[in-house]
């Protein structure tokens, strides 16, 4: 026997479908084209000219604010912010984590609302802030990325805690052990590895992050590519550029190893 379909199980695909063109087609609606700009080739020239055409000579020159010298800045700014935050985050991880069954889990939803209200204000928004208080510098970026991080990695470090095996800690409490001693001995030798190895990939995005604070001021290797970009100085951009590729992808190869080493 056929089952007859009915329209909506004939069509969904193509209604769907359909939606989807008419919000895309709204959604462009309302941008306004201005065309072409008559310089826009003479300046994608030089852009690309630029880009081909790294300027090396800024790579090293022992005054401070060469390449090198930025990037190991840039490097500073989010290894201090990382591991800041890292260890601001272990009491609100354990704050937010959900431990017992059952309950109305009402101290642990505070927490996750805490760390979510916190990592919902970008890095940026928090360098500008921290700017204000403390000047601009590498201090304003440090300080933006490890309170940023914080919201991050409290969440990842709760997730941890709320995973791990509960076996060891039950029979910690059967032997007559008390909560400090499953802490102690069950909890945080579980928990470390994972720790550790979510700090390491915090880093990661910490790099990408305190790479772009210095367009606002917060030191790093941001600052000059702004102005180099400002003043179309595009061997300049390029090198840079170049630079933080590199970096980037040396971070993300170490990182990646010892990762796999923990877990």
């Amino acid at each position: 026997m056929t089952i007859k379909k009915t329209f909506w199980q004939k069509y969904e695909a193509w209604i769907w479908a359909l939606i989807f063109v008419i919000i895309y087609v709204w959604a462009f609606s309302g941008i306004p084209v201005t065309g072409i700009q008559a310089v826009a080739g003479e300046v994608t020239k030089s852009i690309l000219h630029g880009l081909f055409h790294p300027d090396f000579s800024y790579v090293y020159t022992g005054d401070g604010e060469d390449l090198i010298s930025l990037l190991l800045q840039t490097l500073a700014i989010a290894f201090a912010g990382t591991i800041a935050s890292a260890l601001l985050s272990i009491p609100f991880a354990f704050w937010a984590a959900r431990t017992k069954k059952g309950g109305t889990h009402l101290g642990s939803s505070s927490g996750k609302l805490f760390l979510t209200i916190v990592r919902t204000f970008p890095e940026i928004v928090m360098a500008i802030m921290f700017i204000k208080a403390v000047g601009p510098g590498p201090f304003a970026g440090v300080l933006a990325v490890s309170f940023h991080s914080i919201g991050m990695l409290g969440k990842l470090f709760a997730e941890a805690v709320e995973e791990i095996d509960r076996r060891p800690a039950e029979a910690i409490i059967a032997a007559g052990g008390t909560q400090f001693d499953v802490l102690i001995h069950a909890t945080i030798p579980a928990v470390i590895p994972e720790f550790i190895s979510l700090t390491l990939y915090r880093f990661e995005i910490a790099v990408r992050s305190a790479s772009i604070l210095g367009l606002v001021g917060a030191g790093g290797i941001g600052a000059p590519l702004i102005f180099a970009i400002g003043t179309r100085w595009w061997p300049r951009v390029a090198i840079i550029l170049l630079g933080i590729i590199v970096m980037v992808t040396v971070i993300d190869f170490i990182s990646g190893y010892l990762r796999k080493k923990l877990v």
